[in-house]
């Protein structure tokens, strides 16, 4: 968590990057923000916990090189929409507003796509350390 209590953010997340937040109701959601501070991408998915979003981030920017998102009509207004489903009801990630045009969204969803494959991993990839020993000693050298 922040400072604040609020949510949890990455380093950097400040002006852009992944942030974390707790919802009212006590779950938490995800969104990416791009360097200009703007929240490029949003998740109506619900969390437990902090660590599961950035899980659930996780998981999405090691494929995204090989992401497909629906373009939809926004049901209540005008504009477009791009939707990455998932594996729930509710879609997995999903642009953070409408635009205007079809063609727009597709351009926003291609900017999102090379945004996630740049962020780096939240979970610190798991070393293997090799704990160099001297030579090791017989029982017989033991007096």
């Amino acid at each position: 968590m922040d400072a604040s209590g609020r949510g949890h953010t990455a380093a950097g997340a400040s002006r852009g990057g992944f942030r974390a937040e707790r919802a009212p109701d006590g779950r938490y959601r995800w969104q990416l923000k791009a360097p200009n501070g703007r929240v490029v991408a949003v998740t109506p998915a619900a969390y437990e916990t902090a660590g599961e979003a950035e899980r659930g981030f996780d998981g999405l920017r090691a494929v995204a090189e090989g992401l497909t998102a629906r373009i939809t009509h926004v049901r209540d207004g005008i504009g477009w929409i791009w939707v990455i489903p998932g594996s729930r009801t509710l879609p997995e990630v999903r642009s953070s507003r409408a635009y205007e045009r079809y063609a727009t969204c597709q351009n926003a969803f291609r900017r999102f796509v090379v945004l996630l494959a740049k962020q780096p991993a939240l979970e610190p990839p798991v070393r293997h350390e090799f704990i160099e020993r001297g030579p090791s000693l017989r029982t017989s050298d033991v007096r």
